[in-house]
Parts: C-alpha cells; structure tokens; sequence
C-alpha cells in the first residue's frame, strides 16, 4: 500500500484528504507544520508528500530543500507563475493551484507514483546519512540540504557509487572529466578536502578516507561515528 503525508494545517482539507485517498487505497498520516513534519519524517518514509506552502513556524518553501528526496506536490493558493517555476525548479515535482478539482489530484498523485517506481528505483543514492537526489543534482545530508560544487558533486556521486573499492586519483579524473574537464590532479585533494568539511559540518562525520599513495574511498558504514 502506498503511502502519503498530508503536510497542511488547514484540519478540514486534510481531514478531506484523509478519506479522499484512504478510499483510493492509500495509507495517509498528517502533520500540521513544518517542524511537525520533520518530526514525523525521522520514523516514516512515505512514498509521496502534498506540501500546502502556509504553514506555521517552518513554512512549505523552506521546508522542501529538507524533504526533496520524497516526491513532492505542492498545494497551494499562490498562483504566481515565476513562483511556481520556482519551486518546481528546486524540488517539487508538481504544483496544484487550491482549490482543485479531486480527480486531478489524483490523477497528479498516480502519475508521480508510476513515474518514482517505473524502473524499480527511485533516483536516489543513499550512503549512511547522505541521499543524493539525481535528478535534481539535490544532496541530502541528515535532511538538511548541502550545496556543492559541480565537482564535489561529481566526486561524491562516484565514491558512494563506488563504495566498497578504493578509487585512484587516475580514476576519479578519468570517470569525473566529461562532467568537470576543469578538475586536475594539482586540484582534486583540495575539492575532496572541500567536500569532506562541507559535509561534516552538517553531521560531524567524516565519510571520505584518503589511502595514502593510492587514491580515496567511502569509510565504511557500520564504522562511521560523530568526530
């Protein structure tokens, strides 16, 4: 059974939403701001979000850089073209103006489930507390989004990709250089050293072990502790 998170303080529309989906077969849970919804999302991993935009406290816009590995559908009264290009631009993958007629919702609903499971996968890459959101080049570090380089990127998206083998140097320039022609040997310590401290400044771990003479590597999970 698939699962939804109604994120709207509005009791009435998700009460509404509740026996909307629950009909159509859905599982469905709430939260009525931001900061309960990432409370929410620490235990439950729902496989779609509909996001109202004014919310208490944490509101909808800052709130979906922290949920942009979960599908999002954004529900809102706000009609302004260049805002909704906005959000769909940094995450949602739809925008519903409020008030909206039930059927294409859920038609909107559906089509972004098919769309997250229509090869198996969703296109994420998870490694410990890291999600990178691939379509949206999105780096998720403990729900917080951190911002990189598109080196860092490409370094990162490689070594987790790569995670159980040691990766030269030859080879990080090698299978890096279509994406940043710009990276050289004299440079590629100095974005490791880069990405390293970005990411550790969000969740005190240091993931990246360099292998003196050789190259670098993912450290293992089970060994990862907060420095």
């Amino acid at each position: 059974m698939k699962h939804i998170l109604v994120i709207d303080d509005d009791i009435s529309i998700g009460t509404m939403l509740e026996e909307l989906l629950t009909r159509e077969g859905y599982q469905v849970s709430h939260a009525y701001s931001g900061t309960e919804a990432l409370l929410v999302l620490k235990d439950l991993k729902p496989n779609l979000i509909l996001l109202d935009l004014m919310l208490p406290g944490l509101n909808g816009e800052e709130l979906l850089p922290k949920i942009a590995e979960i599908p999002t559908i954004i529900l809102s009264a706000k009609v302004d073209i260049d805002h909704k290009v906005d959000l769909l631009l940094h995450g949602a993958v739809d925008y519903i103006t409020k008030p909206f007629d039930t059927r294409e919702l859920l038609a909107r609903i559906c089509v972004q489930l098919r769309n997250a499971s229509s090869f198996g996968t969703s296109p994420t890459i998870t490694y410990d507390d890291i999600t990178i959101h691939t379509d949206s080049h999105t780096v998720i570090v403990c729900k917080e989004t951190v911002k990189l380089t598109k080196t860092e990127y490409a370094i990162l998206k490689l070594l987790i990709q790569n995670n159980t083998m040691v990766m030269t140097k030859s080879m990080l320039l090698d299978r890096i250089s279509e994406d940043t022609p710009d990276c050289m040997e004299s440079s590629l310590k100095v974005h490791i050293s880069n990405l390293r401290r970005k990411l550790k400044a969000v969740s005190g771990k240091d993931y990246i072990e360099s292998i003196w003479g050789i190259g670098f590597k993912m450290k293992p999970e089970e060994i990862l502790t907060i420095s």
